[in-house]
């Protein structure tokens, strides 16, 4: 098939594949699929061998949420049946986070729900890496606490937060259409201040919203743009009680090759399976790691995943390897180009690939 060969091609060189090529993905048919995997592997290969890395959620924060964003179970207004809790202590949070890194996480994803952290919330979260670090001084801790206002990016990075996750979730054009509250520039904002301030970007999407294969290419068209370092790939899950609950419109080989149209556009970036895997690739779990390099282990925000041994087993049965501490995951000239910001101070975001 030509468009695979160009599109492994462009993917070896970090090339930017057309969006008519982008789009073609999303087109393939079924009988098809397994070439589009065995194409994206070879690119996923390339850049990142068969390691695999766990990252591990703590919820800092649950519900109560003021934002309407029509896919969460914690926006204003849902029904949901959630748990509720104010913040956590930097102890409990530390206690969390150790049962992931027992289970072989090599990030712990810090979360919180709500439009976006105080000053004071960001002290708090700030002494819950501290304790985090103190415990374990290899992990990797990246923050999701909302958008940022001036200056809180910088703070987290000098309170030793490695990243910091906001995702665009959608495209541009239909943004509006899922949340009023705040705007895709709001989101795309709080994602260079995060690079600015020399933290590793996670910003990735949520695909099942009823939205068209041009609105999927739209939005990571715009991820590359911003190009974060890692982009998790959620499924939605339509939780009874939001207005998203009736969008169950995903198969397994449409996850399939949506996660291959990311890989394909995002060669070099860690591409991370994350909710949703278990709802709507089920079986095609293990098919999905010649695609992805990295999932969350365990469960999400407010929803299951699978069990932590479960995963282990899939990723040791696929013939992948978990991703170690010592092991630095993105390829030489990302971890560069992030070091050089990080030494500049308060300079310039990471520059997008050519």
């Amino acid at each position: 098939m030509d468009l695979l060969k160009t599109l492994v091609e462009k993917g070896l060189r970090r090339e930017l594949p057309t969006r008519e090529e982008a789009r073609a993905v999303l087109e393939t048919s079924d009988d098809e699929l397994l070439d589009v995997v065995a194409a994206a592997g070879k690119v996923r290969r390339h850049w990142f061998g068969r390691r695999v890395k766990l990252n591990y959620l703590v919820n800092l924060k649950s519900g109560l949420c003021p934002e309407d964003c029509s896919y969460c179970s914690q926006r204003l207004g849902s029904k949901a049946e959630i748990l509720k809790y104010t913040w956590l202590k930097p102890e409990e949070a530390a206690s969390a986070a150790a049962a992931g890194l027992k289970g072989g996480a090599k990030r712990v994803c810090l979360v919180a729900s709500g439009r976006g952290p105080t000053d004071r919330d960001v002290d708090r979260v700030s002494q819950t890496i501290s304790a985090i670090k103190e415990e374990h001084e290899d992990v990797e801790v990246c923050a999701c606490l909302g958008l940022l206002s001036e200056g809180q990016a910088g703070r987290l990075q000098a309170a030793g937060a490695d990243a910091y996750n906001h995702n665009l979730n959608t495209s541009e054009e239909t943004y509006k259409d899922i949340c009023t509250t705040h705007t895709f520039d709001d989101r795309r904002e709080t994602v260079r201040q995060a690079q600015t301030a020399g933290l590793s970007a996670c910003s990735g999407l949520i695909a099942g919203m009823g939205e068209s294969d041009e609105d999927l290419v739209d939005v990571v068209f715009s991820l590359r743009e911003l190009d974060p370092d890692s982009v998790p790939v959620n499924f939605l899950i339509p939780f009874e009680g939001t207005p998203l609950a009736d969008e169950w419109n995903l198969t397994p080989q449409r996850a399939m090759r949506i996660l291959a149209m990311v890989r394909f556009v995002c060669p070099d970036a860690e591409v991370r399976l994350a909710g949703g895997r278990e709802v709507h690739l089920r079986s095609l779990q293990p098919l999905a790691l010649h695609v992805v390099n990295s999932i969350f282990l365990g469960d999400y925000l407010t929803s299951e995943g699978q069990a932590g041994q479960a995963d282990l087993d899939m990723i040791a049965d696929a013939g992948f390897e978990v991703e170690g501490t010592g092991t630095t995951t993105l390829p030489e000239h990302r971890s560069e180009e992030l070091v050089a910001v990080r030494r500049r101070g308060a300079g310039t975001a990471l520059p997008p690939n050519a």
